[in-house]
């Protein structure tokens, strides 16, 4: 997939002095909701209405949207305050409808990104069209998912695209809704600078009180823009309610976020930064030194086991090693989830080890 400039024309056509933002509630609920929102946000630096028209819920029986009569409240709302219009699509018959309302921004879920076939049937379905569509990384952390779905609409024609990341599902117990994982949008960026990256700090908290962190965060990171559920009473919302802020909250984050620059203006702090650099660099080149002689080790150990028939994984002496690592980390102002990721990584790797001496 090769992605362009072209492909944020649509952004850059926008001409903003800001991150792009999209706010509006979770759930389009009432045409009032709508548009009390909408008069609330369009004085900020809003650019986008957003609202759930239809929602894809975990369990049967909740709030799944009121389905397309509040199509008519949001063009109203456009109408009356000038914001572009944002829902999301999760079949091809949602296209269908959106394009006959002229939705200015459509973008993909969560769970429909996890399922190639629908992806194809929705970008079969918005063939051609001039539309900005917006994918939403998969449920599951992996890349490559992502990246797939926007190469399926690509390949129907569909040149206005960008992605938005909401964070990752774990069973893992964490502060957040879903696990943001930092590194995974910082790759996709890394490959495709030119593809536009929102973030949406409400799905990634589900949690109101945290969502001037993340979008901080994502800013630090140079996302290109964010889309935050808002709601008039939020406690009060038909759905998600812990997770949505006010339109007088989100014009006050806004206010208060800070845009960093891109580099150093100070060629004194730029020579400082490249010393620090190459102090890590040499760093890093020992970190991987030791790391190789550490798997050679592991291999010494899969000798031995292979010659006494021992099972390779050792689940006590696994349990104390990473104890033990937590609380040196702990010592060394090293997080308890770097070291388990890390270690994790490391074990796995020695096991790869191991077996090797098995073949």
């Amino acid at each position: 997939m090769e992605i362009t400039r072209e492909n944020r024309k649509w952004l850059d056509d926008l001409q903003l002095s800001h991150p792009l933002v999209i706010a509006g509630p979770c759930s389009a609920e009432t045409e009032e909701q709508v548009l009390e929102t909408a008069h609330a946000l369009k004085d900020s630096d809003v650019t986008m209405l957003r609202a759930g028209v239809w929602k894809p819920r975990t369990r049967p029986g909740s709030f799944e949207g009121v389905g397309a009569i509040a199509l008519p409240w949001l063009m109203r709302a456009k109408k009356e305050t000038g914001l572009q219009i944002a829902i999301e699509v999760g079949s091809a018959m949602h296209v269908k409808i959106a394009l006959q309302y002229d939705i200015d921004v459509l973008w993909l879920g969560a769970r429909t990104t996890v399922n190639p076939f629908l992806v194809q049937e929705i970008a079969e379905a918005l063939n051609g069209t001039d539309k900005v569509v917006l994918v939403k990384n998969p449920v599951n952390p992996d890349l490559s998912l992502w990246l797939g779905a926007v190469e399926r609409l690509q390949a129907q024609g569909i040149k206005n695209l960008g992605v938005i990341h909401r964070g990752f599902s774990t069973y893992r117990k964490t502060d957040y809704r879903n696990n943001p994982q930092w590194q995974i949008p910082i790759d996709l960026k890394s490959k495709h600078p030119d593809l536009p990256l929102i973030c949406d700090p409400s799905h990634i908290t589900g949690n109101r009180e945290m969502i001037f962190d993340v979008c901080q965060t994502a800013l630090d990171l140079r996302f290109d823009g964010l889309m935050v559920e808002t709601h008039p009473t939020p406690e009060q919302a038909w759905s998600d309610a812990a997770q949505q802020i006010t339109p007088s909250t989100m014009i006050q984050i806004m206010e208060d976020l800070r845009i960093r620059k891109k580099d150093f203006s100070d060629a004194s702090a730029t020579e400082n930064l490249e010393h620090i650099r190459t102090d890590i660099n040499n760093l890093d080149t020992k970190i991987i030194g030791l790391l190789s002689q550490r798997m050679k080790l592991a291999e010494d150990i899969g000798a031995l086991k292979k010659k006494d028939n021992v099972s390779i994984l050792q689940s006590e002496i696994w349990k104390r090693t990473l104890s033990r690592m937590k609380e040196q980390g702990a010592n060394g102002g090293l997080s308890d989830s770097f070291i388990d990721a890390f270690y994790k990584a490391i074990h796995q790797e020695s096991i790869h080890h191991q077996q090797k001496m098995f073949d």
